[in-house]
């Protein structure tokens, strides 16, 4: 028995190492920055370490493990990357680096107190890269700081979200008003015109935050250029400072930031992304983007209580709604697992609970007001 639970654990210690490797080779392949890329397969090489380790134990028990196969979590973040970028996947990708260390950590193998570690190290090195926190040795620390604002830490969870607002929300009002009359056409305009309205607030909401924290960086630059030019000494001793704060030597840190303020250019670019934590090309992102995005992905959840009520009416109308919903919110559900690493059936499971529960309860209500005003 002790045997076969070692087995178990070697094959899903290294599934979760040939995973990650496979993420890192495909964050190389897109990222654009020569610096980052070169990180990203080290860290792919040291996760293709790591299974060859595990794969060495099944040896010796004499296990041959199955051919190499991605999961689909892995398949479907590597095509968000190739896809959307670095920036979309970071943070959750960071967050499964910190999920995989702590797996190790009530294993007795001697190598996975070393993986743990590793894992740690990976996790932290993804965090920096997509919320700017901790440090790095050498100039690596300004390649790295500022990157990512644009989807204020973690695009793909604010996808899932918005998407599953916009079917929450208007699936809660459609069964509202389909409790409360038989009429087909009140209930398309209930959810149409909802539809409109949560997908046009979210997108005025997304685009106010976006613009004003533009237009914010744009007048914190200003002022940095102006204190470039007006004072580069000072600007000096203040990224000197900064590198300090984050663990280089005194030394280290003065002969960095001399470097970076012979060029007056590549230290107002280094300043925005030490100091502000904006990335001066990106300022945030675009306002425009962000609100168009966040428009389709409300619409696009709100969609699926909606079109049933096109081709069928009453009850059955009603049913097909429910179920077509339901199927939307375990895909949501399942989406969540990329963030979380939960099982897809469990995950998926509780989103369609939660939300028919939702339209359950807005269903008796609406029943109630249409009995209540017949």
């Amino acid at each position: 028995m002790s045997n076969q639970s070692d087995i178990e654990r070697y094959l899903n210690n290294r599934q979760k190492e040939i995973d990650g490797a496979a993420l890192y080779r495909a964050l190389a392949e897109v990222e654009k920055q020569p610096q980052m890329a070169e990180i990203y397969k080290r860290l792919a090489e040291s996760e293709e370490k790591h299974a060859a380790v595990w794969e060495g134990k099944l040896a010796a028990l004499k296990v041959s493990p199955p051919p190499r196969k991605l999961s689909w979590r892995t398949q479907t973040l590597i095509w968000l990357t190739k896809r959307f970028g670095p920036q979309f996947v970071l943070p959750t990708i960071a967050n499964n680096e910190k999920a995989d260390s702590s797996a190790y950590d009530g294993q007795m193998d001697a190598e996975a107190a070393h993986f743990s570690q590793d894992e740690k190290s990976h996790a932290r090195l993804l965090a920096l890269a997509s919320n700017s926190t901790g440090g790095l040795p050498g100039g690596t620390v300004a390649q790295l700081e500022g990157r990512h604002r644009a989807s204020g830490g973690n695009a793909l969870r604010a996808a899932v979200l918005g998407a599953n607002d916009g079917l929450v929300s208007i699936l809660s009002l459609v069964m509202g008003v389909a409790g409360a009359t038989n009429s087909n056409t009140d209930v398309l305009i209930a959810g149409l015109a909802g539809l409109l309205a949560g997908a046009g607030s979210m997108a005025l909401g997304e685009w106010l935050s976006v613009q004003s924290s533009r237009e914010l960086y744009e007048h914190q630059i200003k002022i940095e250029a102006q204190e470039i030019e007006e004072n580069p000494e000072e600007e000096q001793e203040e990224l000197a400072l900064i590198y300090q704060a984050k663990g280089l030597p005194e030394e280290r840190a003065r002969e960095l930031a001399a470097h970076m303020t012979a060029d007056k250019t590549s230290l107002l670019d280094t300043l925005a992304r030490e100091e502000l934590g904006v990335d001066p090309e990106e300022l945030g992102g675009s306002a425009y983007e962000a609100a168009f995005t966040s428009f389709f992905l409300f619409a696009f959840g709100a969609i699926f209580p909606i079109f049933p009520f096109l081709f069928w009416s009453g009850a059955a109308a009603i049913t097909i709604s429910l179920a077509v919903s339901g199927v939307g919110l375990f895909i949501i559900g399942a989406a969540i697992t990329l963030m979380t690493g939960r099982g897809v059936l469990y995950s998926g499971t509780r989103q369609v609970l939660v939300g028919l529960a939702a339209a359950a309860l807005t269903f008796g209500i609406g029943k109630l007001i249409g009995v209540s005003l017949a």
